[in-house]
This record gives structure tokens, C-alpha cells and sequence, in this order.
């Protein structure tokens, strides 16, 4: 099926909203259970997919190789630990998407033992819970690149002695550049392709047991 043949969009977009809105609710649930009434107050602690949507970055993941959510504003001020809580709410995001993927991973590695006949008969059942899962994790690794402004940019610069933060700092003001050229770049460098989606795909395969 094309990029926009409209069932496709469909399963696109019903695999999406949870993926997107439980990402982005972790980040603020995290934050809030550490001290920062930040999300709470700007209406983030909710699983209202529209609460968690840019409505353009949608429509770029729908019909284009990039897209983004509604990022949730944190305040580090209100942690105790302002380092450590930066690396928490990071890391919430992508573990969230880990855990839905393996989830609809393991549902659908038990209805094709159990209920087989039921995915034959119904192809879209079949396409929806492969999509739910790899865009899962396509999600997660893709937000685990240490480019500002994803998720791995915070959870890298935890880890980093002082004197290489000071030097990745400098070469993160141009992380969103370098991040869009390696979005567009992809088909002939091949590395989100290599060790984003060829990873996911891998997890997919392995934990539901179904070709992807």
C-alpha cells in the first residue's frame, strides 16, 4: 500500500495516538511525581491525545519522514536533584514506547498461536498491532539519538564528564540541523535506517514472532 492510501493512514494514525500520548504523558508524569507541578498546570497529565498533539508535527508523520508531538515543558528548578530529575523525565519517554511495543508485541505473538484464523480474516487487525509495535519502537531508539531537542540529549549529557559537556554543548547548538540532515540524508547514508528502523524491525520480529 502507498504512503497514502487512506487505510493506511488510518492504521497510521490509530497506532500513533496512543504511542505519541503515553510518550509524552510519561515525560510529564515523571516530572510531576519528582517535584514539578509544571506539566500539571499546563494540562499535560492527562491521556487526551489532543493535550499531547502538534497538530502540524502529525501531519508530518503521517505524510513525511519526520513529525514530532507537543513537547511537555519541564521546570529542573523544582527537582531536588535537578541533574538526575532531567535524566528520569528523559528516559520516561522512551521506556514508555518500550513498554507499549513489547505489549502489543506479546498480544500479537498470542493471537497468532491462538487465534490465527482471526488475523487471516482480518488483515487490518494484523497490520494495526505490527504498527503498533514497531512504532513503538521506532519511537523510542529514535528519541534515544543524543541530539538536541530528543530525549537522548538530556540521558547522554547525564553521563558526560564536565569538560565533554562543555564540547558536546557547543556541537548540540546545531543538533536539530544535523538531526534533519540525517532525516533527509537517510536514503543514501542509511544510518537511521541501519540503527533505527533496522533495530526495530529486529525487536518487532522477535518478540511477536510475525514478519515485518
Amino acid at each position: 500500500m502507498g504512503n497514502f492510501d487512506i487505510n493506511m493512514i488510518i492504521l497510521r494514525l490509530a497506532a500513533l495516538l496512543p504511542a505519541l500520548t503515553l510518550h509524552e504523558f510519561a515525560h510529564g508524569y515523571s516530572a510531576y511525581l519528582l517535584g514539578d507541578p509544571t506539566p500539571r498546570l499546563e494540562g499535560r497529565l492527562t491521556l487526551n491525545p489532543l493535550a499531547h498533539l502538534d497538530p502540524i508535527g502529525t501531519l508530518m508523520i503521517i505524510f513525511a519522514p519526520i513529525g514530532w508531538a507537543k513537547p511537555v515543558r519541564i521546570n529542573p528548578g523544582n527537582f531536588r536533584d535537578p541533574e538526575k530529575g532531567n535524566l528520569i523525565t528523559s528516559a520516561a519517554g522512551p521506556a514508555a514506547n518500550i513498554i507499549q511495543g513489547t505489549f502489543w508485541a506479546l498480544v500479537l505473538r498470542l493471537l497468532v498461536a491462538f487465534q490465527r484464523q482471526l488475523l487471516i480474516d482480518n488483515p487490518m487487525v494484523l497490520n494495526l498491532l505490527i504498527l503498533l509495535t514497531l512504532i513503538n519502537f521506532v519511537l523510542a531508539f529514535f528519541n534515544l539519538i543524543p541530539l538536541g531537542p530528543l530525549d537522548g540529549h538530556h540521558i547522554l549529557e547525564y553521563y558526560l564528564p564536565y569538560d565533554a559537556k562543555l564540547t558536546y554543548y557547543k556541537i548540540n547548538q546545531y543538533g536539530f540541523a544535523i538531526l534533519i540532515g540525517l532525516i533527509f540524508l537517510d536514503p543514501y547514508l542509511r544510518i537511521i535506517s541501519n540503527f533505527i528502523l533496522g533495530p526495530a524491525r529486529q525487536l518487532t520480529v522477535f518478540l511477536s514472532g510475525v514478519s515485518v
